[in-house]
């Protein structure tokens, strides 16, 4: 069998730990242990120094992994695509407009018809307050009884690609970054990350990212500051989830008021624009009761709330406020940038356009977070799985 030193350090490192996620679900983030995380981060780690060296990583001979994107989205579901073809399965996607999901069929007979060949089914439902996460839920739930009553031969996992209480694929993605970054997760202890709400011109912007990252960061030590106008205010379930995080862990959440207090001193900033919570859950309620006529009104009111908080942007000026005036900026992009994409937005272009790079490298390491999730969930030994595709000493591409 081939070894490669750095890539066998990963994995006994890997095969050192004890997680549950076989057969499993990766929907939240604090539904997961430690060491389950800690597990997603090095495999993550393989499958980039592989990918680095050349390396197949195709663990799968055949299989489907289905995404269905119920909002529209670019660097989610090429990362889902890229990483499911990295493992060797065929990505299908799930238009519900082409389906028969259109002409009322139920969540718990398309989890089955779609899963007879299928290893992993990746969902994104962002936009819906209350209903995201509850979907995903009840599609996991219609699997499970395909399983045990034998319609199903084998049981796909759900990975959760951004629903209305997380989005555990970027907020790990973003964790990668800041742990090469700062040269390990050790040194992410103590650091602050500034997590803020920023001024955009549209008004519908999910509360999973900065949901995911108050409730990821403080697990690992860190000082997170949360800051936004008066009455965006994320759910408040996430919320306490944070609290507990950083009580555990021995690092710090706390609430301010302004980007600037948030700003001072911070190691990391991210600025993200989001909706108010109240404005998302009566947008639900419009669309569930199919009054859709009053949603221009709702976004107009949102609109010229949004407008009171102009100033609610980052730039070089904020930027000298933090840490040295050196604070790494984040984004999951893509970014309101003033002057570029719009007239006012969340970020400056020169604040931008000096971490562009930065935040492109953030974002490249999605596919290897999904690939990791579903090599996990998919594989009782993933150490086994992995070792034998570096066994067969297969390259990536030839040349």
């Amino acid at each position: 069998m081939n070894t490669i030193p750095g890539i066998e350090t990963k994995l006994d490192r890997l095969a050192s730990r004890r997680t549950a996620l076989y057969n499993r679900d990766f929907l939240l983030t604090w539904e997961q242990t430690d060491t389950e995380i800690a597990s997603v981060l090095d495999v993550v780690d393989i499958l980039e120094a592989m990918y680095a060296q050349n390396l197949s990583a195709r663990v799968f001979d055949t299989g489907l992994a289905v995404s269905l994107f119920r909002d529209q989205s670019t660097r989610t579901r090429f990362s889902f695509a890229s990483a499911t073809n990295l493992l060797g399965l065929t990505v299908s996607d799930l238009d519900e407009t082409k389906s028969q999901i259109a002409h009322g069929e139920t969540t718990r007979e398309t989890a089955n018809m779609i899963s007879f060949l299928t290893e992993t089914v990746g969902i994104r439902d962002d936009m819906f307050i209350h209903e995201g996460h509850k979907y995903m839920t009840e599609f996991a739930a219609a699997l499970d009884d395909g399983y045990r009553e034998g319609v199903l031969l084998q049981r796909p996992s759900v990975i959760n690609l951004q629903c209305d209480y997380d989005h555990p694929t970027q907020s790990l993605a973003d964790l990668q970054h800041l742990i090469r970054t700062f040269g390990g997760v050790e040194n992410l202890r103590g650091k602050k990350i500034a997590m803020t709400w920023a001024y955009s011109p549209s008004y519908g912007k999910p509360l999973s990212v900065p949901q995911g990252i108050i409730t990821l960061m403080t697990r690992f030590g860190m000082d997170v500051a949360l800051a936004h106008p008066e009455g965006y205010d994320l759910l408040p379930d996430t919320v306490k989830v944070a609290e507990r995080h950083a009580e555990k862990s021995g690092g710090k959440f706390r609430k301010v008021s302004s980007m600037a207090e948030a700003f001072e001193g911070a190691d990391i900033v991210y600025p993200k624009s989001w909706a108010p919570f109240h404005v998302m859950e009566q947008r639900t309620k419009l669309l569930r009761e199919k009054r859709s006529g009053e949603l221009a009104a709702l976004e107009k009111e949102a609109l010229a709330n949004n407008a009171k908080f102009m100033d609610w942007e980052c730039n070089d000026k904020l930027m000298r406020g933090t840490r040295d005036g050196r604070a790494l900026y984040m984004h999951c992009l893509p970014a309101d940038i003033t002057d570029v994409s719009c007239k006012n937005g969340e970020v400056s272009a020169s604040v931008f356009d000096k971490y562009r790079l930065a935040t492109y490298r953030e974002a490249s390491h999605k596919p290897f977070v999904i690939a990791a999730m579903i090599l996990l969930t998919r594989f009782a030994d993933p150490v086994a799985a992995l070792r034998s595709t570096i066994g067969r000493g297969e390259s990536r591409r030839a040349g």
